[in-house]
């Protein structure tokens, strides 16, 4: 199981988010560069990077901060924020992005998220951002009526490399992952899972880590690692020692 630090970006800096609430931010750095590096150090080989002000405006709006995290970190950087054309994912892939993450995308024009799929083959990741259960877009300023399992089945047998699952009401709040409505949405679905949202600490890493064999691929973590509550090598240490699904 992948164990995913996670930097998010406003106006180039490292921050994260209350519930996904750009005016409840907490600035953590100044240099994402930097930042990429010290989770390296950590034995990260995987790095989600979120430009939440591409989030918002649906278009990139870090590219900068990106690319130094590119260039610094020598693992794989999944990337979200925005991305809802050909051109936007071309050039990501383009500056070396692993893998692109579409969210509004995927609710409001699943072919395009498809087609994109097909042409990067392992490089598309679908978020189902939940809140009670319903998905939500647009940087999560919208909540719409769809329910989340009904927007990941869509996607299977489309060739998405993962769903990106996301509790808002738990993300940056330190409450711990929605354990039971990851697992059930991994049961429900063939394609594999990250969980992301409230991680407190490596209970939840553990808890993850059981599941794995059920199609958790991974787990995203941010303000526990940035507070001090979560040691990032010992999670990755646990992450890796976690069955996977075969």
């Amino acid at each position: 199981m992948i164990v995913f630090p996670a930097i998010d970006l406003k106006g180039g800096e490292v921050v994260r988010l209350a519930e996904g609430d750009m005016d409840r931010a907490t600035v953590y750095g100044d240099n994402p560069a930097a930042q990429a590096m010290l989770f390296a150090e950590s034995g990260a080989e995987h790095l989600h990077v979120v430009d939440l002000d591409g989030s918002f405006a649906g278009e990139g709006r870090n590219r900068a901060a990106v690319e130094a995290i590119i260039e610094a970190f020598p693992g794989y950087v999944q990337l979200g924020g925005g991305i809802r054309d050909a051109k936007a994912v071309e050039g990501w892939f383009g500056l070396g992005v692993a893998r692109v993450v579409m969210g509004s995308a995927a609710l409001k024009n699943p072919e395009f998220v498809k087609e994109m799929a097909r042409e990067w083959e392992g490089g598309i990741v679908v978020a189902v951002d939940a809140k009670d259960g319903m998905v939500a877009t647009e940087g999560w300023a919208e909540v719409s009526d769809v329910p989340v399992v009904d927007l990941a089945r869509r996607f299977e047998d489309a060739g998405v490399a993962a769903l990106l699952f996301t509790d808002i009401g738990r993300d940056g709040l330190l409450k711990g992952v929605n354990i039971d409505a990851t697992v059930d949405l991994a049961r429900r679905v063939d394609i594999p899972v990250i969980a992301s949202g409230g991680v407190k600490g490596l209970s939840d890493i553990h808890i993850l880590a059981l599941h794995a064999h059920e199609g958790i691929e991974g787990v995203i973590t941010g303000r526990a690692l940035y507070e001090g509550k979560l040691d990032l090598a010992a999670a990755i240490q646990m992450g890796a020692r976690a069955e996977t699904r075969a």
